[in-house]
């Protein structure tokens, strides 16, 4: 497989895929880095890469590092935490353009080991450091200089806002989205778009142009539909992305990939994404290497500093609930275990933890039902329906069968509901896997039907779209690896409306007693 460039507006560049795959569908060779343990890593087969070849709110945070934080004597700075980085820009220590141009740097010269990214705003990004380095109150911006991706499914203004399909409007768009705008008066730098499925439909990363691997092991998915922002954070090409979530699509590559990533509960942080909104079960989020990261840049997104407060929480009441929906999904025994052991380190924090059973009831084919009508509502507007992929063409016509039998009834929302809020009494927090095994395989599944894209979604995520149906906040933490396929296994937290600082500080907690390896790199 080769990979080439191709020029967009002001010095970007949409990287794309062109030449026969491997038979394995994946252009890549496994082979063992004896610096990992337990770990995966691909070695992929590139042309040299030049730097002409791809242009592929809150108020400062003044508290100390946390765990997950802590520098370590050697350690490459421009590589994160997003908490140092912002420390040193505001200290005088690091400059905007020093850590941009080492992060644009390293993206062009490693993103095609996963296919990260669609587009890498190298002379913009250059240009936005140059101005932010004269903002007069670059030392009390709480992302001081930190270098951010976006999902390429929300508009950034100068750039085309694409969904992962060639079926969306190709013309840059004027102004950016408010979350955008958020981080960049926050002092962020947006230097690159992740790639993302078409429409965000999927739970596997994968275009015509490239398909998006696991950093762990690039033979396995990052996951979708945030797939590409989460191999992003978890290979160490930037210490924070931006993704959002309709079913799980920020928890779900989180997991795959070892990094920490939280949905915000409905009206936390702006949601619209334009194409493939979803009705209200989608949130704009974040993925990030430590919990004082993503708590921090959850902070800015939702204009609410308290949230980037990350100390422990009081003594919760937390239920432990590793049975999946219905019986015939079948779950992992070592994802299974990660719920296990963030439960048992909860209650080594001194936690009143007790397994417990989630109310799921028909919740799911409420979840599946909205899944297919409000896709379909939305892609009604596209510009070029034809060029859609088979698999997203077959999913949009049985959204408009859904929509004429009017299947989908607020009451079906209400009932659900209503059982959470009877749980939420007796429980702060909820602990499960976040999925049921291991990511799927790293192929073309844009190839595959309708069905097989839907049977290898639900196998191993059927833990995260509830409370996309209710609106509530989920996270997913790392909580070790997967011994027999080398990528992560992590656990979901979810608690009732509201409780976004509670996940946070408990994430935070959790991460202290149990931390991780915060990137590949």
């Amino acid at each position: 497989m080769q990979i080439k460039a191709t020029a967009v507006a002001d010095g970007s560049a949409d990287t794309e895929t062109s030449g026969p795959e491997t038979p394995a569908d994946h252009p890549a060779v496994a082979q063992i880095n004896p610096k990992q343990s337990m770990l995966t890593e691909v070695a992929v087969a590139q042309s040299p890469v030049t730097r002409s070849d791809v242009e592929a709110s809150a108020p400062a945070q003044d508290s100390p590092l946390g765990v997950g934080d802590q520098i370590a004597v050697g350690q490459d700075l421009t590589r994160g935490p997003a908490t140092a980085i912002a420390a040193g820009v505001r200290d005088g220590s690091l400059t905007v353009t020093e850590v941009v141009e080492a992060t644009v740097a390293r993206i062009v010269a490693e993103h095609r080991n996963t296919n990260a990214f669609s587009v890498i705003r190298t002379e913009k990004a250059r240009s936005e450091a140059a101005a932010l380095e004269q903002r007069a109150d670059l030392d009390v911006l709480p992302l001081a200089g930190v270098p951010i991706a976006i999902k390429h499914n929300i508009a950034v203004a100068g750039e085309t806002m694409r969904s992962g399909s060639a079926a969306t409007d190709a013309r840059p768009v004027a102004d950016d989205h408010a979350v955008v705008r958020r981080l960049r008066a926050a002092g962020a730098v947006i230097v690159g778009l992740t790639t993302v499925p078409e429409l965000g439909l999927w739970g596997t990363t994968d275009t015509p142009d490239r398909i998006t691997g696991n950093p762990w092991n690039v033979a396995r998915s990052a996951g979708g539909s945030s797939g590409g922002a989460a191999a992003a954070v978890a290979a160490g090409l930037v210490p924070i992305a931006h993704g959002n979530d309709g079913l799980g699509s920020l928890r779900i590559p989180a997991a795959c990939c070892g990094v920490f990533g939280i949905k915000p509960g409905r009206y936390t942080v702006p949601a619209e994404i334009g194409v493939d909104s979803w009705s209200g079960m989608i949130e704009n989020g974040v993925l990030a290497t430590t919990v004082g990261d993503a708590a921090l840049a959850l902070s800015v997104l939702a204009a609410r500093p308290d949230l980037a407060e990350v100390d422990p929480p009081g003594r919760l009441r937390i239920g432990l609930a590793v049975a999946p929906p219905y019986r015939f999904f079948r779950v992992d025994r070592q994802w299974t275990n990660a719920a296990r052991t963030a439960a048992s380190v909860a209650a080594a924090a001194g936690h009143l933890v007790e397994p417990t059973t989630l109310p799921y009831g028909d919740a799911l084919i409420s979840i599946f039902l909205r899944w297919l009508a409000f896709g379909s509502r939305d892609a009604a507007v596209l510009p070029n329906p034809e060029r859609l992929q088979p698999r997203t063409r077959r999913h949009l016509a049985l959204g408009r069968l859904v929509q004429r039998l009017r299947l989908v009834r607020p009451a079906q929302v209400d009932r659900v509901e209503a059982r959470l809020l009877e749980y939420f009494e007796r429980y702060d927090v909820v602990i499960t896997p976040t999925l049921a095994g291991p990511p799927p395989k790293a192929r073309a599944w844009h190839h595959r039907g309708w069905l097989a894209n839907v049977l290898a979604s639900s196998r191993f995520s059927p833990f995260t779209p509830l409370w996309n149906l209710v609106g509530w906040p989920a996270a997913s933490i790392p909580m070790g690896m997967h011994a027999d396929v080398g990528t992560p296994v992590a656990a979901q937290l979810a608690g009732p409306p509201g409780s976004e600082s509670t996940l946070l500080r408990l994430s935070a907690q959790l991460e202290s007693l149990h931390p991780w390896r915060r990137t590949i790199n």
